[in-house]
């Protein structure tokens, strides 16, 4: 039986190249990749404190359920502190590690989160300009939701817990292309900002095509978040997402093409395997493999006259000179720390009628020179200097683990003494994160 003309691409290109007519043999290319260091130096060193930050954590974790506080009601602040270290450090950590390892570097249909691990599968695309995308989805009611901050992120756990509405209500980073989310559009259900309709864009690189060599402009994952919930992978507090992604897909291309009967729809088929897997947050997602493509290219939008978004947090705050809120927060929490410690130290050491003794007060200067070299660090390191970020994470790595062995040591231990030890870890793994590296490599100069 003849296979159909139209059927002839599922076999693949033909290939009249003859067969060889001598033995072949094989030769290196002259430039071949053996002559690369797979290793550089500075990225040895980068990995072994990221690992030594990951293995810290879950040093103090052990210690804070297996070590005793000395009051009752501190056992309530110990296990809130290993949940927040093994939630939101610890098992993170350890996944960014494996992910780097066996998760490819190159397009297979999923996005990725922040540590690398896999995310939700993309299932739509678009063809046509960024202001293209805007009119539509404002035409078809959706709302962009508003970037991911600090104050937005304590504005939609409020908006949780106490079930007020949050139309705007930011959407956790994915990563496509080595990029952060461009923008994301969502619905409110019912103003419940637990349950919302939801759907992540992101720009094509040029020249870039999807496996079979098809051609477009942007690519969408949509996805339903039906409650909030814990993920599976990591114990935090996140939006749990309907198993059904498809449906989402085929809701927001229906709200689209309501909105603007004018625009074309056309479908990859067989675009990828359908598949059930689990996304970033351990929840279970299912496609039938399906790429439905909106093209928006007739409502000839024209773009505004500005410049173009930071694609990240780091990227907006390398473009402002601002240093990554990360890094922002470790160099609060050090000085904090130091200046507590100051105090406590010379609360203890001073006699009953406010005169210093005699041998504390070498203690005393000694603990104000490590405060003012600590503080010294990170002055530099924020100026990016290299050298100040190694020595700081040379400086907390000692601290931690001196802290660790005495905490392991001891019977009993006050909570206070749990979070100082806590601080010190947080510190090492801020300033060991991919995003303190980027940092300090940046120019001097404005």
């Amino acid at each position: 039986m003849g296979i159909e003309p139209a059927e002839d691409w599922r076999r693949g290109d033909a290939v009249d190249t003859p067969p060889p007519t001598s033995p072949p043999t094989f030769e290196l290319a002259p430039d071949d990749v053996s002559g690369t260091p797979l290793w550089p130096v500075q990225q040895i060193v980068d990995g072994a404190f990221f690992v030594i930050g990951t293995v810290l954590v879950m040093w103090l974790g052990w210690i804070v359920l297996t070590v005793g506080v000395d009051d009752g009601w501190y056992v309530i602040a110990s296990v809130f502190l290993f949940w927040v270290l093994l939630a939101y450090v610890g098992l993170p950590r350890l996944q960014e590690v494996l992910s780097k390892v066996y998760v490819p570097d190159y397009f297979i249909g999923r996005s990725l989160t922040d540590i690398g691990v896999l995310g939700d599968p993309i299932n739509l695309a678009l063809d046509g300009n960024e202001a293209d995308i805007h009119a539509a989805m404002l035409r078809a009611g959706w709302t962009r939701a508003d970037e991911l901050t600090i104050r937005s992120s304590w504005r939609i756990v409020v908006s949780s817990v106490l079930r007020r509405p949050y139309p705007e209500a930011p959407v956790s980073s994915l990563f496509l292309f080595g990029q952060r989310q461009a923008f994301a559009y969502q619905q409110e259900v019912d103003g419940n900002p637990a349950q919302r309709h939801h759907v992540r864009f992101w720009p094509v690189p040029d020249g870039w095509k999807l496996p079979g060599g098809f051609e477009v402009q942007w690519l969408a994952a949509a996805t339903y978040d039906k409650a909030v919930g814990i993920s599976l992978f990591t114990l935090q507090v996140t939006h749990r997402v309907d198993a059904d992604i498809d449906i989402e897909r085929d809701y927001v291309i229906d709200t689209v093409r309501y909105a603007v009967p004018g625009i074309s729809l056309r479908v990859i088929k067989d675009y990828s395997s359908a598949f059930t897997t689990r996304n970033g947050g351990g929840d279970v997602v299912r496609t039938d493999g399906s790429l439905p493509i909106l093209d928006l290219t007739t409502l000839q939008t024209p773009e505004p006259d500005r410049l173009q978004p930071a694609d990240d947090a780091l990227s907006r705050a390398v473009s402002h000179r601002v240093p990554p809120p990360t890094l922002l927060a470790a160099a609060a929490l050090s000085v904090g720390k130091s200046a507590v410690t100051l105090t406590a130290v010379f609360a203890a050491v001073v006699r009953g009628d406010g005169a210093p003794a005699a041998a504390s007060t070498f203690e005393i200067a000694v603990m104000g020179i490590s405060a003012l070299c600590l503080v010294g660090l990170w002055a530099f390191m924020l100026a990016h200097h290299a050298w100040a970020r190694f020595a700081l994470m040379v400086v907390c790595t000692v601290e931690a683990v001196t802290q660790l062995l005495d905490l392991g040591a001891a019977g009993e231990v006050h909570v206070s003494v749990l979070m100082s030890t806590a601080i010190t870890v947080l510190i090492l793994i801020a300033v060991s994160s991919d995003g303190a590296r980027r940092w300090v490599r940046l120019d001097r100069r404005p």
